[in-house]
């Protein structure tokens, strides 16, 4: 590569001089300005049988369980299936060890309201409404009255405290649950405005039930990390998302980044396809890869491939 065009990609020099440049575009993938993205959210390919197990799930409302290494598009589905079906921004519910359910139905900020209450009492002010200090969570709003349902992403449930799955049980099946700070209020109070996960909007509940209308469409993705408990599966449709092959990956390269591409990016592909096993590499890595390729960077410098295309497991 002439040294012109390596002066074309590298913006940051390392030679501690201060210069202006220009950002070059980001990838699809990386871009959040609104409208960034186009029309539409970024092309997702599933396999036909794939779908089928997705359409199971949906007839018969239960939630899909998505495992599969790191990279096989498990939370692009749960974004996939929100898109093509119209149901609205998806809500996500990102699980980690902290979490629980009574998070993700709700949270109450008491300390809020009695400061606010306090300020509004000495100052001859009404009090403001207990509903302004109470936000349902994603899992929430996902079960809120809707007149079509709403799609919830569950991502990386394996992650959460081990309860945690069986904490879940009664939520999905009942589709329902109490805010106790509302059903004390008096009957006169009993219809109480509260605002939504989304930050988008707010929604009615009446005696402190929450009850969906619809039930959700629910994706819950598992990186395989540890068991989930019998009862919890049972209520689940399960789909197990394996690596792309070869086809695939071209596919996914053609529909992010143009087909034009394929041929001066072959190299790329076989290298990815030697150097990944379950667990290793992503599939996102080496649409990575094919970006800084087709954008002018040499990816065969020393380094530079492997920095792009490293391993996700052991020792960094």
């Amino acid at each position: 590569m002439s040294t012109s065009a390596h002066g074309s990609w590298r913006i940051f020099r390392g030679d501690g001089v201060a210069r202006p440049v220009s950002m070059p575009p980001a990838p699809p993938w990386r871009r959040f300005r609104p409208g960034g993205r186009g029309s539409g959210p970024l092309p997702y390919l599933v396999a036909p049988e794939h779908a089928d197990v997705v359409n199971a799930a949906l007839h018969l409302r239960r939630p899909l369980l998505v495992t599969g290494p790191a990279g096989t598009g498990k939370s692009s589905l749960a974004r996939a299936v929100a898109h093509e079906l119209s149901l609205g921004e998806l809500l996500r519910w990102p699980v980690n060890s902290r979490s629980s359910v009574q998070e993700a139905l709700y949270q109450y900020d008491a300390i809020g309201r009695l400061r606010e209450t306090t300020l509004s009492r000495d100052r001859g002010e009404a009090e403001p409404a207990i509903g302004t200090f109470i936000r349902l969570g994603p899992l929430g709003t996902a079960l809120a009255p809707h007149d079509t349902p709403r799609a919830l992403l569950v991502d990386e449930m394996d992650k959460g405290d081990v309860d945690l799955p069986n904490d879940l049980l009664t939520v999905f099946e009942e589709g329902v649950f109490d805010i106790p700070e509302l059903g004390r209020l008096p009957e006169e109070m009993a219809e109480v405005e509260v605002l939504t996960a989304d930050h988008r909007g707010s929604v009615t509940v009446r005696q402190g039930r929450v009850e969906c209308t619809e039930y959700p469409v629910v994706v819950i993705t598992s990186n395989g990390e540890r068991d989930f408990p019998p009862a919890f599966l049972r209520r689940c449709i399960r789909l197990a998302l394996p690596m792309p092959d070869e086809e695939r990956l071209r596919a996914i390269v053609a529909a992010h980044l143009g087909p034009e591409i394929l041929p001066e990016v072959d190299d790329l592909l076989q290298a990815f396809l030697r150097r990944r096993a379950p667990g290793e590499l992503a599939t996102d890595q080496l649409l990575n890869a094919v970006f800084l390729r087709t954008n002018g960077v040499d990816l065969d410098a020393d380094g530079l491939l492997d920095a792009v295309l490293h391993q996700l497991t052991g020792t960094v």
